[in-house]
């Protein structure tokens, strides 16, 4: 067979293993194992029934057609009253982009952004498709190693050792994946300022806003300086806290200066995000969706405060206890070399699936497992119990 005529940017981009592992977990269920899932980072609830409500409705109008390639209008506003409210900032409907999940919304960022060569900064560990994005652009991922002494965040001192001749900006989130750590509005705007400084953009990616524990959800844009800065985007989804994973919708608040530019990018990638998707998310924000909403997180902080001691029991070490999303990013080192090889004992002896630090940077990414607590408190018990009998 002759091998594809690739792209030399394709020698850069990385297998997703996160999804690896979760094939090979169907594979042992289609076989008849119980496998018991901590590797995927998907809420095991369902969409709330007032959104799948209100996409059935829209749906049996039949007017399923294209919307604006920025978003349905209602959704924008929608949106921006959320922030207002939620969070007491002001972030005009105009620059909200209605996108296809959040991987559309970096895709846009990026596009509109990185000539080949230009450098992103990016913690490490961190979520994986951010730094392949960039790669994909003909980009360059440069990484940031951090660890527990700053909450697996960035420093602005480590922007200013890092920042080249070539970096464009810097990308963070905030609660992080894998880490589950936020950033105070004091430390995004110390960041916001280290690359101003240098003349560069800030990228916070929020796709995990909402779901956080014993501290309240916030933005960056509740901080007036960036909320009304010329070089901060915000990156969001209703695929987490909403619940709408499979609906894959998310929205980018932009720079004013480059929403018309972006909508030109949407125009050619997208045309536009799914239209029963949008109105289906319209249905987000009411009370009776919130309410519910409010009942998972709290779901989700009781299954983080059974998890966290149950694992160090069992030799974990975890430095930085999650203060947001539903990941644990765990130590093993004092159990292993290789968390890779943990992983896969894990999923044939145990029958749990976690997912080896590989994914998610180059900095001591043997050494840490992210386990996910998106199933139920007695599963992850039962996970627990069943990795004692292998470690």
């Amino acid at each position: 067979m002759t091998p594809p005529q690739l792209a030399r940017r394709m020698s850069d981009i990385q297998p997703f293993h996160v999804m690896e592992l979760l094939r090979r977990a169907r594979e042992l269920e289609a076989a008849g194992r119980d496998i018991i899932h901590m590797e995927v980072g998907e809420p095991d609830f369902p969409t709330p029934q007032p959104i799948i409500d209100a996409a059935s409705r829209f749906i049996a109008g039949g007017d399923v057609h294209y919307t604006a390639s920025l978003g349905q209008p209602r959704l924008r506003e929608a949106i921006s009253s959320f922030y207002r409210t939620q969070f007491n900032a002001e972030v005009p409907p105009e620059r909200i982009i209605i996108t296809a999940g959040a991987s559309g919304a970096l895709m846009l960022a990026l596009a509109a952004t990185t000539d080949p060569g230009d450098e992103w900064l990016l913690p490490d560990p961190g979520y994986p498709s951010n730094r392949h994005l960039v790669r994909a652009f003909e980009g360059v991922a440069t990484s940031l190693p951090v660890d527990a002494a700053t909450r697996y965040q960035p420093t602005p001192e480590q922007i200013d050792t890092a920042w080249g001749p070539r970096s464009r900006g810097l990308m963070v989130a905030s609660p992080s994946n894998p880490t589950g750590t936020l950033l105070t509005g004091a430390e995004l705007v110390a960041l916001h300022r280290s690359t101003t400084a240098h003349g560069g953009l800030l990228l916070v990616d929020e796709i995990y806003q909402g779901l956080t524990y014993g501290v309240d959800s916030s933005t960056a844009l509740a901080q007036a300086e960036l909320a009304e800065a010329n070089n901060v985007f915000v990156v969001n989804s209703f695929s987490k806290y909403f619940g709408m994973t499979g609906w894959r919708l998310g929205w980018m608040v932009a720079p004013q200066a480059y929403v018309r530019e972006i909508e030109k990018l949407a125009q050619h990638f997208f045309i536009s995000a799914s239209t029963p998707a949008q109105h289906a998310a319209l249905a987000a924000f009411e009370p009776a969706t919130l309410e519910i909403l409010e009942a998972r997180r709290l779901e989700f902080g009781r299954r983080r405060d059974a998890l966290v001691p149950a694992l160090r029991e069992l030799g974990f070490n975890i430095a930085t206890e999650p203060q947001g999303a539903f990941y644990i990013y765990a130590d093993v080192s004092a159990l292993t070399s290789d968390s890779e090889q943990l992983a896969r004992r894990l999923i044939e002896e145990a029958g749990v699936a976690a997912t080896p630090g590989l994914d998610f940077g180059h900095h001591r990414p043997r050494q840490h497992l992210r386990i996910a607590y998106t199933t139920r408190s007695e599963r992850l018990l039962e996970a627990v119990a069943r990795m004692r009998t292998v470690l």
